[in-house]
């Protein structure tokens, strides 16, 4: 990341300084890839004090590259919300949107001239690039969705999604089992192109469904003001329902959900 490197170099010079810019530069490339996130998460992943951490956190809000949001605990209850760190809207800016200015008047003019039709097909055929570079390698990964989601990751933060993912399990204890993950996207080269024109994120969701050939939901976007894209990945598809026996309660012929009391009976199972 020497763009972020160069931001903060300032008149400081010798091996200490480089050594600070490159620990504040992996500080950043954290928080980028795994934020929100905590001091304490961070000193973690990469061996830092907490006297370090916040040293180096508190350089970086005060240039603007990282803020600090609130998040609820995931353990519920009334206590006050943690403090996470997110990278700031003027760190996008500085992480690769150096040729906004250019991207967004070359599609603008293509709107005015063309038509909005043009635009889609525009942005089609970025997506279009991207799935022919992609498919031969999630494909290699085999038919399994929990198989072709990590290359799926790797290969965006490759190209600077900076992505990854957390998986959603139900139940508790032996009965814990993994039904979906959540594909997250730390950074979006084309978030400010793509709170103009939708059809990046549109499209690129549709990317990802076909890659990995099951339904997918997009939870947020960057460019609708989120700090992470967050895509939401069934692991498992839906096999053929099978033959009700006289034990089991009727779906809701209303809803088609099975009741509360049905499922909970069947976590017992």
């Amino acid at each position: 990341m020497t763009q972020t490197t160069d931001a903060w170099s300032g008149s400081r010079s010798g091996p200490r300084a480089e050594q600070e810019e490159n620990t504040r530069s992996r500080v950043l490339g954290a928080v980028l890839e795994h934020g929100p996130v905590s001091a304490a998460d961070l000193g973690e992943m990469l061996e830092l004090t907490p006297a370090a951490v916040r040293r180096h956190l508190d350089a970086l809000e005060q240039q603007h590259f990282i803020e600090v949001t609130m998040v609820r605990r995931r353990s519920g209850g009334a206590g006050r919300p943690a403090r996470r760190y997110v990278v700031a809207p003027e760190g996008h800016a500085k992480l690769g949107d150096d040729y906004l200015e250019i991207a967004t008047d070359a599609l603008e003019s293509i709107r005015r001239i063309a038509g909005p039709e043009a635009v889609h097909s525009f942005i089609q055929e970025r997506v279009d690039r991207l799935e022919a570079s992609y498919r031969p390698e999630v494909e290699a990964a085999g038919d399994d969705v929990a198989d072709r989601l990590p290359v799926l990751v790797r290969l965006l933060s490759r190209d600077g999604f900076a992505a990854s993912t957390n998986e959603v399990a139900v139940g508790r204890g032996e009965s814990r089992t993994i039904v979906s993950a959540q594909l997250c996207q730390g950074h979006c080269p084309v978030r400010e192109l793509a709170a103009r024109y939708p059809q990046f994120c549109e499209l690129e969701t549709e990317l990802i469904a076909r890659l990995l050939g099951t339904d997918v939901r997009r939870l947020s976007t960057q460019a609708a003001g989120a700090h992470v894209c967050t895509t939401h990945v069934p692991l498992a598809r839906p096999g053929p329902a099978a033959a009700p026996t006289s034990g089991d309660r009727p779906a809701d012929r209303t809803t088609g959900q099975i009741t509360d009391q049905t499922t909970e009976e069947g976590r017992h199972d």
